[in-house]
């Protein structure tokens, strides 16, 4: 009977971090494949804006990667990342012009929407609609939470990340990441149950 063959095992997050660390810009390239969701998805929620969320993501990897010196090698890399981009993307709000002041240069009056055959197994227009407006309240409902509600929401719903990787992130206590959280969703419980009953 043969042997089979030994599978090498995927390198893990920490141990791709020590040799980014190191200089191993493979390494790194592993990691920014592995991180590109959550700090693109913070990026969003931080800033509200797609593709100024795409800019900061990248930012903050070309950020990250020159501050790798810095990077205590025993802590897990996700949180110290994420702090890299959430300030990034704090120092880009201070920055930002008021709203009105904005112009978009890259809208095409001249698009037409584009008419498609319905498919019989989607779901009823109705039922799609209905669904987006509570998706588009809940969002609004976000977007008004404080910035640290609103980031600490996200770090935990959407990223899934654990309180200790979020104060880790945030670098705050975790007692004070619970309290955020617990604050964050009652606001949005009191926000939801007033714009139904109005």
């Amino acid at each position: 009977m043969e042997d089979a063959p030994r599978v090498t095992p995927l390198p893990t997050e920490s141990e791709l971090a020590r040799a980014a660390a190191s200089g191993d810009r493979a390494a790194f390239g592993r990691l920014v494949d592995l991180t590109k969701r959550p700090v693109y998805g913070l990026c969003v929620r931080l800033l509200g804006d797609a593709e100024e969320a795409r800019d900061a993501a990248q930012e903050s990897f070309v950020r990250a990667w020159s501050a790798l010196s810095s990077y205590d090698t025993s802590q897990p890399f996700v949180p110290w990342l994420l702090r890299i981009a959430r300030n990034h993307c704090i120092d880009l709000t201070r920055r930002r012009l008021p709203a009105a002041r904005r112009v978009e240069l890259d809208a095409d009056p001249g698009d037409e929407p584009r008419t498609e055959l319905p498919d019989a197994a989607a779901p009823r227009a109705d039922e799609q609609l209905e669904r987006a407006q509570l998706a588009r309240t809940l969002d609004e409902a976000v977007q008004r939470l404080p910035d640290r509600y609103r980031e600490v929401v996200h770090l935990f719903h959407v990223e899934q990340m654990s309180y200790k990787d979020i104060a880790a992130s945030m670098e705050v206590p975790i007692g004070t990441v619970m309290t955020w959280l617990y604050r964050a969703r009652a606001q949005l419980r009191q926000d939801l149950q007033q714009r139904e009953g109005a």
